[in-house]
Order: C-alpha cells, then sequence, then structure tokens
C-alpha cells in the first residue's frame, strides 16, 4: 500500500538527536533557541517562539492578544477542529465564515459581513499548504482594527509573492510526523512584534522571566531540545522536499483525468502539505484505490460546525454551503517527497482507472 504519508527521517536527525540526549539539557534548551531564530530567519520575522504542538501555537497566539470571554474570532469550518476549539479555550466564541470551493481556503467576500462589535481578530486556515488569501484579509482587519492570526499549520515554506505564510499578523504552525517538516510533535509561532512574542514566551512556560518568579498564569506548552534538534535537521531539507511535492503535483496535474484537480492562485507558492481532488461518490472512490494498493485520506469529512462539540454550543448546520459540499467530494493522494517515480505512475493509474470505472467529477469549482 502506498501510504499517504511517509515521515522523512534520516543520519542527520538521529545524529542531532543523540546529540541533543548526550548534553543532557531536554527540555526547552539551546536546541529549541536554535530553532526559533532559524525559522524565524526562513518566514522573514524578527521572532518566533516554539510550542509544544500546533495547537498550543494558536492557543497561545489567541492569548498573546488578550482574547477571552466575550469576544468573537472569525475563523472556517472547513479546517481541522483545533482551528476552532482554541478559541473556544480562550473562551471565546468562533465565527464561522465559508470557504471558496477554487482553494479551499476562507472567502474574503463573505468576511465583513462575519465581524461584529465583539470580534477581535480573523483566523484564517492555510489549507492543504496554499497561504488563504492573506493580502485581501490583512486590509480588511487593518479596516476593522483586527488582529491576523494564520493557521499555517499545513504551510511551512508557502508563500504569495515574495512573503511566506507565517508573516502576516502572527502565524502558527504545526511539526506534527506528517508535516512538510517535524520535529515528532511540536509548533512555532512567528511575528514581527516583539512585545507580542515576549508575552506568549511568558506564557508558553508558566508565566516566569525569573525561575519559580511568575508574573501571570501561565502554562507548560514548552518543546523539548530532542523535539528542537529533529526540527535543526528538517529545516535545511524543508525547499528540496517542498519542490519534490510540487514536482509531483505537477505531474498529478498533467495525467490525473476524471477527477478535480486543485487550483493554484497565480503568484501562489503551494507547498501541497496534501494533493486534494474532488471526485464522484468519495467513499467509494477512497475503497477502490485501497485495492488497487494506493492509500488516502479524508480532510475533512465533517464541517467543524456540524462536529457535536459545536452542536452543544448552538451551530447546527448553519449557512455554509461550499463547507457542505466539499466534505463530500474531498480525498488527499499520497504527495510526500518520499514517493518514487513509479509510485507516483501508479497512483496516476488508479486514480484514472476509479474515475473510468465510477464516472467522471462533475461538480463546479
Amino acid at each position: 500500500m502506498i501510504p499517504i504519508a511517509r515521515p522523512q527521517m534520516g543520519e542527520e536527525e538521529k545524529r542531532l538527536v543523540w546529540e541533543a540526549m548526550e548534553a543532557g539539557s531536554l527540555a526547552q534548551g539551546p536546541r529549541v533557541r536554535a530553532l526559533e531564530e532559524a525559522f524565524a530567519a526562513y518566514i522573514g520575522t524578527g521572532h518566533a517562539v516554539a510550542t509544544s504542538s500546533g495547537t498550543t501555537a494558536l492557543h497561545l497566539a489567541l492569548l498573546g492578544h488578550g482574547i477571552g470571554p466575550g469576544d468573537e474570532v472569525v475563523t472556517v469550518p472547513f479546517t481541522f477542529i483545533a482551528s476552532a476549539n482554541c478559541v473556544v479555550y480562550t473562551g471565546a466564541r468562533p465565527a464561522f465564515v465559508d470557504v471558496r470551493a477554487d482553494d479551499f481556503t476562507l472567502d474574503p467576500d463573505l468576511l465583513e459581513d462575519a465581524i461584529t462589535p465583539r470580534t477581535r481578530a480573523i483566523l484564517p486556515v492555510s489549507l492543504y499548504g496554499q497561504p488563504a488569501r492573506m493580502d485581501e484579509i490583512a486590509a480588511i482587519a487593518e479596516r476593522h482594527g483586527l488582529a491576523v492570526i494564520e493557521d499555517a499549520a499545513q504551510a511551512h515554506g508557502a508563500a504569495i509573492g515574495d512573503r511566506r505564510s507565517g508573516s502576516w499578523g502572527i502565524g502558527a504552525f504545526s511539526f506534527y510526523p506528517t508535516k512538510n517538516m517535524t520535529t515528532g510533535e511540536g509548533g512555532m509561532i512567528t511575528t514581527d512584534d516583539a512585545d507580542l512574542a515576549e508575552r506568549i514566551r511568558l506564557l508558553r512556560e508558566h508565566g516566569m522571566k525569573v525561575r519559580y518568579h511568575h508574573d501571570v498564569v501561565g502554562y507548560n506548552f514548552r518543546m523539548t531540545d530532542i523535539g528542537a534538534a529533529i526540527g535543526l535537521a528538517q529545516l535545511p531539507k524543508l525547499p528540496a522536499a517542498n519542490d519534490r511535492r510540487r514536482a509531483i503535483a505537477a505531474r498529478y496535474d498533467a495525467e490525473l483525468r476524471g477527477v478535480m484537480t486543485p487550483v493554484v492562485r497565480p503568484g501562489v507558492t503551494h507547498v501541497f502539505h496534501q494533493y486534494t481532488i474532488r471526485v464522484r461518490e468519495r467513499d467509494r472512490f477512497a475503497a477502490r484505490l485501497a485495492e488497487l494498493g494506493v492509500g488516502s485520506g479524508v480532510y475533512y469529512p465533517i464541517g467543524v460546525h456540524r462536529q457535536k462539540p459545536f452542536l452543544a454550543l448552538g451551530y447546527g448546520d448553519g449557512s455554509y454551503p461550499v463547507t457542505e459540499r466539499l466534505t463530500s467530494e474531498v480525498l488527499s493522494i499520497p504527495v510526500h517527497p518520499g514517493l518514487s517515480d513509479g509510485e507516483v505512475a501508479t497512483v496516476i493509474e488508479a486514480v484514472n482507472r476509479t474515475a473510468g470505472e465510477l464516472g467522471p467529477f462533475e461538480g463546479e469549482r
């Protein structure tokens, strides 16, 4: 079976992890600081703050802006639930805006209608490796005096023009094992705001600037030096890994038949954390691919607004027609850099054969 993801680990990761273990500084030591500096330089921001996960990165980004009970944060329902959960963690309320069918990201044309006097921030999701329409979103946020927090968990190295994801307002990245780069588990916050970065660092480590002197109620959201050692080996490999993902995606674009392939907006660098097609009879399509030896994944089969915790908060189906449609059509196929050319050919053959058997996709973008 060709897997949907295959984490890439090599001798560099092993060597740096062993060096961290021998050094004995295992929790948020010099390697964490080195990774923060290197990642900030890569994204093009003045500051980066490492965390224990992508979820804690989002949580701290919201807390750093002082978001809490009575506030609202605008985000999308077509995403992993953590995007909205982190809003709820603060005591604030998510306000959902539907996505566009062409690029799966927040529709700026719908955004201003969702802004109320309680809105404090906009949290767009750069899904599958393509940045949300950050220029448009940032302009709307500036007009309304709102914070911008980009969920860039799947967008390591993605860019609009020369500007990378994570450089508008504040960015929150995930280093989960299947992401474009990993620390085993972990996250990163990026920002140019020095004061905001300092508040987040304080919150990350029990509110301590001086050991055992606590200025605020904080959290234990620290990254380990072992995780950072993996990240220090992974980050230099990221550009080549992303290039390989784009090369595989280009081949899919050219050779897949009977499915709707993803749109890459002009001037955008898509890093293809996922290559997501839209298909007819999605569940049967995925089952047939498995019979043909090709793994796939559905990201995501249920809109966040329809998840049980959010039903309890009074959301229900809402009016998100694009999300409702996509949750029954999207299917991600292997695009990770560990694929051989032969495996890519197998994926193409399996997708085309299945589309031929079940019929071509006839939906609209």
